[in-house]
C-alpha cells in the first residue's frame, strides 16, 4: 500500500521545494511595498538611465534624440559613475521611459519585487549547493532557509539592487561551477560564463569568479587526470565567452574594453569622496578604517546561533584535513567543494581586510560571501544532529549525545527568536543586531544608514497632523532621504507635504535617522513625538519644531 498522508508529502522532495519557494515569492508579492527607497537607489536608477541613453544613441540615434526624457540625463563619458555596473536596473528604467505612469512610486515598488525575486533565485542556488554538498535536499533546503531568516539580508533583498543582487548571482554562479566541475560539457561551459557575465555587470567583484574557475579546474584536473582534458576544452570555451558576454551586458565597456574594465577594477575599494561612518562610538573615514571594521559587523549583525554553528562547521572541516592530510583530503570531492566554500568566504574578507578597502555602510560590500557562510553553517548544524543521533556503547562517549542535543535545543530556540524578531520588528529588519543592547548600539553604531525608516516617520506625521499642509524637514546630509521616500507616499500624502530647510519648519516637524548626529538633540530643535526602535536602539526621531 503506498503510503499516504503528510509522512509522505514531507518525504516528497519536488512538492516541499516548491511549496517553499513558492511561498517566498508570495510573501516578497506580499510585502514589498512596506519598505521605503533606500539612499543608493536614485543613483541606481540614474546610472541605468545614464547607460539606457549611451544605447538608445548607439542603435536609434534619430529616435533618441527625439525623446525629451534623455534631453537631462548625462553622457557616458561625462558621468562620474559611469563604471558602475547596470545590468539588473538597465531593463527596468527601459521600461519606465517606455510607460512612465502617473505615479513614480509605482516602478521603484517593481524594482523592490523583482530583486526580492531574484533573491528567492539565489536561495534556491544555495539550497542546491547544500544538497550537492551534503547530499540531502533537506539539508539543503535549510541551507535556504536560514538565508532567508537573515534579518538583514532579508530586507535588503527588496531595495538593495547592488549587494543583494551581487549575492544572488555570485550564488547562482558557484553552482554553475560546481556542475561545471562535477560534468564538463559545452552547454555548462556556456552556462557559468553566462553567471559569471551577470555578476561582474552588476559587481566588479565579480572577477573573483574566474579566478576560482582556473583555480579549482586545475584543482579538479590534478585530482581527476581523467578529466584533464574536457575540463580544458571546456575553460577555453569559457574564458572568451565570459568576457563577450561580460561587455555586452556593459555598455560602459563597449568603447574600449580593454581600458574601461581594467579602470573599473582599480577604481573598486577606493571610495573618493571624503566619507565618514560611525564605528565603535567615533567617527572614522572610509580610507583609514581599522583591519576589524567588516568581522565586527558581520559578527554583531549575524544571528548568534548562525555564527555558533559556523564555528562547529569550521571546526568539522578542520579536523577532517588534520585526520586525512592535504594531500588524500584534496583528493576527495566533498572536501574541493568545502575548499570552494571556504575560499568564497575567507578569500574576500580577508582581502579587504589586508588591503584596507575602502567600504562603508556596515559589511554590505561583502554580502556576497554570505551564501558560503550559510554552507558552513548547515554544515556544523548537520554534525551537531549527527552527534544527536549517535547511541555510543562506550562509557566514555555516552554523554556526547545528551549534550548535542542540549545544544541543538538551544539553537532551535535561538533561530526561533530570530524568526520572531523579524515577525515583530517587520520592515525594519535592516537594522537589526543580533545581542547588542540597544543602548550600546545607538553609542557606537550606525543604525539606519539607508534612511528607509523616514517613509514611516512621514506617515506617522500626516496621520497625526490635520493640517492641509505640514513642514517637514531634516539635516542637509540626509535631506535626500526625506525627499525620495515622500515619492513612496500616496499622491493625496504627498501634496500636504512642504519640505523645507530645518531653519525654515517652524511649527513643522524635523526628522532625524542620526547618522551623522548618534545622541540626542537640544531641546532648540525640537521636542521628541515619535521614535522608531529596532531591538531596543533608536534608528529615527520625529521631533515637532517649536
Amino acid at each position: 500500500m503506498p503510503d499516504v498522508g503528510f509522512s509522505a508529502f514531507v518525504r516528497s522532495r519536488r512538492w516541499v521545494v516548491g511549496v517553499f519557494f513558492g511561498l517566498l515569492a508570495v510573501l516578497g508579492v506580499a510585502l514589498h511595498r512596506d519598505y521605503g527607497m533606500g539612499w543608493d537607489e536614485p543613483a541606481e536608477r540614474l546610472n541605468a538611465f545614464v547607460s539606457a541613453k549611451y544605447v538608445a544613441l548607439k542603435l536609434a540615434p534619430e529616435l533618441a534624440r527625439r525623446q525629451p526624457r534623455l534631453a537631462d540625463i548625462p553622457d557616458l563619458r561625462q558621468h562620474r559613475d559611469a563604471d558602475h555596473g547596470v545590468l539588473f536596473m538597465l531593463p527596468w528604467v527601459g521600461l519606465e521611459a517606455l510607460r512612465p505612469g502617473p505615479d513614480p512610486a509605482e516602478w521603484a515598488y517593481r524594482r523592490h519585487l523583482a530583486g526580492f525575486l531574484l533573491f528567492v533565485a539565489g536561495a534556491w542556488g544555495v539550497y542546491r549547493l547544500g544538497r550537492a554538498r551534503l547530499g540531502s535536499w533537506r539539508w539543503g533546503l535549510v541551507g535556504a532557509g536560514l538565508l532567508v531568516l537573515s534579518p538583514r539580508i532579508f530586507a535588503e533583498a527588496f531595495y538593495n539592487y547592488k549587494d543583494i543582487v551581487f549575492l544572488s548571482l555570485f550564488a547562482l554562479a558557484v553552482l554553475t561551477l560546481t556542475r561545471l566541475l562535477r560534468r564538463p560539457t559545452a552547454g555548462r561551459a556556456l552556462l557559468h560564463a553566462l553567471a559569471t557575465a551577470a555578476a561582474v555587470d552588476v559587481r566588479t567583484m565579480g572577477v573573483l569568479l574566474p579566478v576560482l574557475t582556473l583555480g579549482f579546474g586545475a584543482l579538479e584536473m590534478w585530482a581527476r587526470p581523467v578529466r584533464r582534458r574536457g575540463l580544458t576544452a571546456m575553460l577555453a570555451l569559457y574564458l572568451p565567452a565570459a568576457a563577450a558576454l561580460v561587455v555586452l551586458g556593459w555598455p560602459y565597456l563597449w568603447e574600449n574594453p580593454g581600458a574601461y574594465f581594467t579602470a573599473a577594477i582599480s577604481s573598486f575599494g577606493h571610495y573618493a569622496k571624503p566619507l565618514e561612518v560611525f564605528y565603535l562610538g567615533h567617527f572614522v573615514s572610509i580610507q583609514a578604517l581599522p583591519w576589524h571594521y567588516a568581522p565586527v559587523w558581520l559578527l554583531i549583525t549575524t544571528p548568534l546561533p548562525y555564527v555558533l554553528l559556523f564555528a562547529v562547521g569550521l571546526v568539522g572541516v578542520g579536523r577532517g584535513l588534520l585526520k586525512t592530510g592535504v594531500g588524500r583530503w584534496l583528493r576527495r570531492t566533498a572536501s574541493r567543494r568545502d575548499l570552494l566554500v571556504l575560499a568564497w568566504f575567507f578569500g574576500p574578507l580577508l582581502g579587504v581586510m589586508v588591503l584596507h578597502s575602502a567600504i562603508y555602510d556596515g559589511w554590505r560590500h561583502l554580502y556576497f560571501v554570505y551564501p558560503a557562510f550559510v554552507l558552513l553553517v548547515v554544515q556544523g548544524l548537520r554534525q551537531l544532529w549527527q552527534a544527536w543521533q549517535q547511541r555510543s556503547a562506550s562509557l566514555r562517549w555516552r554523554s556526547a549525545p545528551a549534550a548535542a542535543g542540549v545544544a541543538l535545543l538551544l539553537l532551535a530556540l535561538g533561530t526561533a527568536q530570530v524568526a520572531w524578531r523579524m515577525a515583530t520588528e517587520h520592515p525594519f529588519q535592516y537594522a537589526y543586531f543580533s545581542f547588542l543592547p540597544g543602548r550600546v548600539v545607538e553609542q557606537n553604531f550606525e543604525r539606519d544608514y539607508w534612511g528607509l525608516s523616514v517613509k514611516q516617520g512621514l506617515q506617522w506625521v500626516l496621520a497625526h497632523d490635520a493640517r492641509p499642509a505640514v513642514l517637514v524637514s531634516m539635516d542637509r546630509r540626509t535631506e535626500m532621504t526625506l525627499r525620495i521616500n515622500a515619492k513612496m507616499l500616496p499622491p493625496p500624502a504627498r501634496a500636504r507635504l512642504r519640505i523645507v530647510p530645518p531653519d525654515s519648519a517652524a511649527g513643522g516637524y524635523f526628522l532625524s535617522v542620526h547618522r551623522w548626529h548618534p545622541g540626542a538633540y537640544p531641546a532648540g530643535v525640537g521636542r521628541p513625538v515619535h521614535v522608531i526602535r529596532v531591538g531596543g536602539a533608536v534608528i529615527l526621531t520625529v521631533l515637532r519644531r517649536p
